[in-house]
C-alpha cells in the first residue's frame, strides 16, 4: 500500500481566480499546509477538455442534474426540466463556456491526504455557504442563487479533486507523463521522517 504522502490531486485556478489576481493567495494557503506542487501549467482549456473532464465520471450529468433540482426546489424555484441528464447538460454547457472564457492554471499537488487537505481549505462548492477562512469562503461572494438568476456557472475560484479515484483520472487528462516532477523539499524531513532525525548537528 502507497504511504499518504505520496497522494496527489489536481487543482484549476478558474478564470476568475486570474482575473482577481488571487493566484499567490491560493498557492500559498495550499504550500503552508506542507503539501508540494509538483506540476504547474497555464493554459486556455478547449470546450473539448472541459467536457472531458467533467465526463470522466459517466454517472456525472446525472448527479448534478439531481442536486441542481433539488437545489431548486430548496429555495422554492421551479427547475428548468425535471429530468436530471437535461438538468446537468446545461450545468455542463454554462461551464464550458466559464473555463474556456481565459486562461486557467492547472497545478498538481502532492502529500498526506491531499485530496482531503484541498478540499478542505477550498471549501464548498458554493462560496455563500463556504465557511470563513477556506478560500472560497474568505474571497467570493457568489451563489447559486445569483448564478441560476444569470443563467451562467457558479464562479468559485477553484476546481478540486473530489477523490482520489477521480484525482488519478483527472491528473492525466491535464498533465503528460512527464509534467509531472518528482523531487524532495527540505521541509519533508520535518513532516515525514519518523524520528526527525538531522535537524542538531
Amino acid at each position: 500500500m502507497s504511504h499518504p504522502k505520496h497522494e496527489k490531486t489536481l487543482v484549476l485556478i478558474k478564470p476568475d481566480g486570474i482575473q482577481r489576481s488571487l493566484i499567490g493567495e491560493i498557492v500559498q494557503r495550499y504550500e503552508r499546509s506542507g503539501l508540494k506542487l509538483v506540476g504547474l501549467k497555464m493554459l486556455v482549456p478547449s470546450s473539448d477538455l472541459v467536457e472531458q473532464h467533467y465526463s470522466l465520471d459517466p454517472s456525472w450529468k446525472k448527479s448534478v442534474g439531481e442536486k441542481a433540482i433539488g437545489s431548486y426546489e430548496k429555495r422554492g424555484i421551479e427547475p428548468p426540466s425535471r429530468d436530471p441528464i437535461e438538468v446537468g447538460d446545461r450545468v455542463l454547457q454554462g461551464l464550458k463556456k466559464y473555463l474556456t472564457c481565459g486562461p486557467v492554471i492547472a497545478m498538481v499537488w502532492q502529500g498526506a491526504h491531499a485530496v482531503e487537505v484541498i478540499r478542505k481549505m477550498t471549501g464548498g462548492t458554493e462560496p455563500r455557504s463556504s465557511d470563513v477562512g477556506t478560500i472560497r469562503g474568505d474571497f467570493v461572494i457568489d451563489s447559486y442563487q445569483m448564478a441560476d438568476t444569470d443563467g451562467r456557472a457558479v464562479r468559485n475560484l477553484i476546481h478540486a479533486s473530489g477523490s482520489t479515484d477521480e484525482a488519478n483520472q483527472e491528473i492525466p487528462l491535464w498533465f503528460g507523463a512527464g509534467d509531472v516532477l518528482s523531487y524532495r523539499l527540505v521541509q519533508e524531513q520535518i513532516l515525514y521522517d519518523v524520528n526527525i532525525d538531522g535537524i542538531l548537528e
